[in-house]
């Protein structure tokens, strides 16, 4: 039977009884009987709690300016499933992705494989096929047991640690950093982009015996008062570089790591024009992202408290009029840990359940109470959709306020798909 693009991923979702099932045994095997075949001719992993879509987007459009073939692994998607693959800068086609899944399906006999692992098989296949210089894979959940961590990282990045998804990673950032760490390899480097890092991750890459390159050691940013930045290395290296165009101060971070890791993949390269091209080129949906008007309307993914605090960040950065914010969470998110990252810089909170979206999502009054116990005095209102909450949320902002639109993919999606005027897949 031929199945449409959507028929598949439904299915997908009906094969394994678990949602999440971290493990390398049953995704390996597929991969053994699909002969394993290399994805690219060199491989970068990139891990961490924040910052991995935007690295892997900087990091693609630094290597195509290079002049290699680049393709590209990152999850989830917001519109539609394409935007998971991308090769040399295009979206995986339909056909591509059912073609695929079908060679997958043949292969896997009777072992059940997670939606999650269906798509990196997929990734990995049509990168196979496609002849590519770099793989830049995005990993999913933590990193050791990861269905991307099947293959090798010539450079593995790990841009930042917190706390989420502690049911699978364990209690705390030390624990967290162990399985983040575990993308590393023996000998190989790993960029590690944030300034204080857990001892457990640390710890735990010299276990493996990974080549450690630590933001704020061997690589450091320095930004310029009279606009552009300056990146420098242990080893002598140092770019004078223009602004990331992808907005949040966090961006410098995760353009440093890319850089970093740029450079331990083609140390002879031409690290200042490649860097610079990708840096005024990368654009990655729902990061931060404008959608104009007056009030203005920004869509952010974040929707845990590290993202919280850059989107703090953000806000004090740019002084403006009043925020209106259209929050909507998981149940297995640090909500209050959100709410108070913010706290008084939104001055009204319109409140989105998410439980029509996912069995993950928060109901708005769950939401609600949570919003009331992290900051008393916040004023909101409650809404049983992320679209009737911007709406309210739109309708209450005068000119020259914000709309800020996030908490979870589930709202960005609902934001950008109303603005585009379609439909979320």
């Amino acid at each position: 039977m031929t199945r449409s693009l959507d028929e598949w991923l439904a299915y997908q979702d009906r094969v394994n009884v678990r949602s999440i099932e971290l493990g390398l045994d049953r995704v390996s095997a597929v991969w053994q009987r699909m002969g394993a075949p290399a994805p690219a001719r060199r491989v970068i992993t990139v891990g961490g709690t924040n910052g991995k879509g935007s690295t892997v987007a900087m990091l693609e459009t630094m290597l195509a300016a290079a002049g290699r073939r680049v393709g590209s692994y990152t999850s989830p998607h917001l519109l539609h499933y394409r935007e998971r693959v991308h090769i040399e800068g295009i979206e995986a086609g339909d056909e591509a992705l059912i073609a695929s899944f079908e060679r997958i399906e043949a292969a896997r006999g009777d072992l059940p494989l997670t939606y999650f692992e269906f798509g990196t098989l997929a990734a990995l296949d049509l990168f196979a096929r496609a002849d590519l210089d770099v793989a830049v894979l995005e990993v999913g959940l933590g990193g050791r047991l990861d269905a991307v961590n099947i293959i090798d990282a010539d450079v593995a990045i790990v841009t930042t640690v917190d706390l989420d998804h502690m049911d699978w990673l364990g209690p705390d950032r030390d624990s967290i950093g162990v399985e983040k760490a575990g993308i590393a390899r023996e000998g190989r480097p790993v960029i590690v982009g944030e300034l204080d890092p857990p001892a457990g991750l640390l710890e735990a890459l010299q276990r493996i015996g990974a080549k450690v390159q630590r933001a704020g050691v061997d690589f450091t940013v320095e930004r310029l008062t009279e606009g552009g930045w300056r990146w420098r290395h242990r080893d002598g290296t140092t770019l004078t570089l223009p602004d990331p165009a992808l907005a949040a101060p966090v961006q410098y971070a995760n353009a440093a790591s890319a850089i970093a890791a740029l450079h331990a993949l083609e140390p002879g390269g031409d690290l200042h024009a490649a860097a610079s091209a990708g840096l005024r080129s990368a654009h990655v949906p729902a990061r931060l992202q404008s959608l104009g008007g007056d009030p203005a309307l920004v869509v952010d993914v974040g929707h845990n408290p590290q993202a919280a605090r850059a989107l703090a960040e953000w806000l004090d950065a740019q002084p403006g009029g009043r925020v209106h914010a259209v929050y909507g969470a998981l149940s297995d998110k640090d909500v209050g840990g959100v709410i108070r990252a913010l706290g008084a810089r939104i001055d009204h909170w319109h409140l989105a359940g998410l439980d029509r979206d996912t069995p993950r999502g928060l109901p708005v009054q769950a939401l609600a109470e949570q919003l009331a116990q992290a900051l008393p005095q916040a004023r909101y209102d409650l809404h049983d959709s992320v679209a009737s909450a911007l709406a309210a949320a739109r309708s209450a902002a005068l000119p020259g306020e914000r709309v800020l639109a996030f908490g979870s993919f589930f709202v960005a999606a609902a934001v950008l798909a109303e603005s585009a005027g379609q439909v979320s897949a």
